[in-house]
C-alpha cells in the first residue's frame, strides 16, 4: 500500500483538530499507540518528554518508550527487527545504522528526507553512516564530539595568553609548555596512541579517508598520499608532544581525564569537561577550550561524532506514526530547548549549531563548533567488526611506537579494511 506522506499525516492532525473546534482530536482521524526503544544514558527523562509531547501533539498518538541497556544491544536489535511485534522506533548508535540497514530490517526513508530535515544540513558524522548506498535508513538524534580541553594556568605560566587558531600556533605554544614542563612523564598535550577517534582527525584533516566506495565495493584507502601525510603529522604531534608512555595506550587505562586532573598534561581531547571537573571541581574556573585547529590556516579539524540516530522498523505496522515520531524527534524547536537546552547534546544540523553557539557557556561553545565540521566512518555494516575488533586502536598505537613503519601498518590495514567491509 502506498505510504501517505509525513507531511499529510500531520495535515489531517491539524484539519481535525481545527474542525472540532477543540485542542482535543476525533478519535477516528488522530490516535495510535507507537513503541520506541530509546539506550539508557543517551536522553533524560526531561528530553524524552519533550519529543513524546510533539509527537502526541502533533498525531494523538501515544507513545510508549522502553529503554535498553548497551550490554549486547546490537543482538538485541537484530532479534527484535525479526519479530513481527517489532518496536516501531529505535534509538541506533550512528556507525552501527548500516549493519541493521544491510538486511532490509530497517524502512528507506529516502523518499522522507526533505520533510524530515526540513531544510536543514544535517551533520554529515550522523547522517553518512545513515546513508547506505544512496539511501537514507536512520535520522539523525544528537551528536557528541572533541574538542580540546586545557589549564589556563599552565598555558599563561608559559607566556600563552589566548587559545591558538592555527596548527602552527598550537604547536608553538605547545612547544613553550614543554621546554616549561621538561619532565619525561609530562605531557605538553596528552594523545593516547590507541585514541584512533582523535588521530583520525589528522587523516581527514589531510584529505584522506578511510575507505572508498566504487561500484557497491569498498576498499581500504589508507596507503593513499593524503592519508599517508596525516598519519605522519599525528605520529609527529604524538611523539612529540605527549609522553613515550601514552604511545601505547587508550583513553582510559590510564583515564586521561585524571592525567589532566592531577597536573600531568597541559591539554587533552576529550568530550567534555566533566570528566575532567569531576576529578577536580576546583580546576572549573581554570579550564578553556578550543576546537583542534587545522593545517588549513582558517579551519578546524574534521571530528568523528559519536551520537545516536533513530531508525523505523521495516516490520513496524505504524509506519506513518514512526515517522511523524522521527519528525518531532529532529524538530529545530525540540533539539534546541530539549537536545541542546536540557541534555545538552550536540544538534544535529549546522544551522542549529549557528543558532545555538552565542548563547552557549564558552566551555561548550568550542564542542558545537568542532561538530560543524565531521566526516562519517564508512556506511558498510562490516564498520561494526572495526570498532569490535579494536583493529584500528592498534593499528595507530603501532604506528605511535614505532612498532610499525607507517606504509606497512596502512597496507595491511587497508587489507582488513577491505575484507571487513566488504563482508555481508
Amino acid at each position: 500500500m502506498r505510504r501517505r506522506t509525513l507531511a499529510a499525516v500531520l495535515a489531517v492532525a491539524a484539519v481535525t483538530a481545527n474542525a472540532c473546534g477543540t485542542d482535543t482530536p476525533a478519535p477516528a482521524a488522530r490516535g495510535g499507540q507507537l513503541t520506541v526503544w530509546l539506550m539508557n544514558g543517551d536522553l533524560s527523562d526531561k528530553a524524552t518528554a519533550a519529543i513524546n509531547a510533539a509527537f502526541e501533539k502533533a498525531t494523538g498518538a501515544k507513545v510508549t518508550v522502553q529503554i535498553q541497556e548497551w550490554d549486547n544491544i546490537n543482538t538485541k536489535i537484530s532479534t527484535a527487527l525479526a519479530q513481527d511485534n517489532t518496536p516501531d522506533v529505535i534509538e541506533i548508535g550512528n556507525t552501527d545504522v548500516p549493519l541493521f540497514a544491510a538486511n532490509g530490517a530497517l524502512t528507506d526513508l529516502t523518499p522522507h528526507r526533505d520533510e524530515l530535515s526540513g531544510g536543514h544540513t544535517w551533520l554529515p558524522g550522523l547522517a553518512g553512516p545513515a546513508t547506505v548506498d544512496g539511501n537514507l535508513y536512520g535520522t539523525p538524534l544528537f551528536a557528541g564530539n572533541r574538542a580540546v580541553i586545557y589549564d589556563k594556568r599552565v598555558w599563561a605560566d608559559a607566556g600563552i595568553t589566548a587559545p591558538p587558531k592555527t596548527f602552527q600556533e598550537l604547536t608553538q605554544d605547545l612547544d613553550k609548555i614543554k621546554a616549561k614542563h621538561p619532565a619525561a612523564d609530562y605531557s605538553a598535550f596528552h594523545f593516547p596512541g590507541k585514541y584512533w577517534y582523535g588521530a583520525l582527525q589528522f587523516v581527514w584533516d589531510a584529505g584522506g579517508q578511510l575507505a572508498t566506495q566504487k561500484d557497491g565495493k569498498w576498499t581500504g584507502a589508507l596507503e593513499s598520499p593524503e592519508a599517508q601525510k596525516g598519519l605522519q603529522a599525528w605520529k609527529d604531534f604524538q611523539n612529540t608532544y605527549s609522553s613515550a608512555a601514552s604511545r601505547n595506550v587508550d583513553t582510559k587505562a590510564p583515564d586521561q581525564a585524571a592525567i589532566f586532573s592531577a597536573g600531568g598534561a597541559g591539554a587533552i581531547l576529550d568530550t567534555s569537561v566533566n570528566t575532567v571537573v569531576k576529578n577536580k571541581p576546583e580546576l572549573k574556573d581554570h579550564l578553556g577550550t578550543f576546537p583542534f585547529p587545522s593545517a588549513t590556516a582558517g579551519k578546524t579539524q574534521p571530528v568523528f561524532l559519536g551520537g545516536s540516530d533513530l531508525a523505523v522498523a521495516a516490520k513496524s505496522r505504524n509506519q506513518d506514526l514512526a515517522l511523524a515520531y522521527l519528525k518531532a524527534a529532529t524538530d529545530p524547536a525540540v533539539q534546541r530547548d530539549a537536545i541542546v537546552g536540557i541534555d545538552g547534546w550536540t544538534p544535529i544540523s549546522t544551522e542549529l549549531i549557528d543558532q545555538i553557539t552565542p548563547t552557549l557557556p564558552p566551555l561548550n561553545a568550542a564542542f558545537a563548533t568542532a561538530a560543524k565540521t565531521s566526516v562519517a566512518t564508512p556506511a558498510a555494516p562490516g564498520w561494526a567488526t572495526i570498532e569490535s575488533d579494536k583493529s584500528i586502536n592498534t593499528f595507530f598505537a603501532d604506528i605511535a611506537t614505532g612498532r610499525r613503519s607507517i606504509a606497512d601498518a596502512a597496507k595491511d590495514f587497508d587489507a582488513h579494511l577491505t575484507e571487513a567491509l566488504n563482508a555481508r
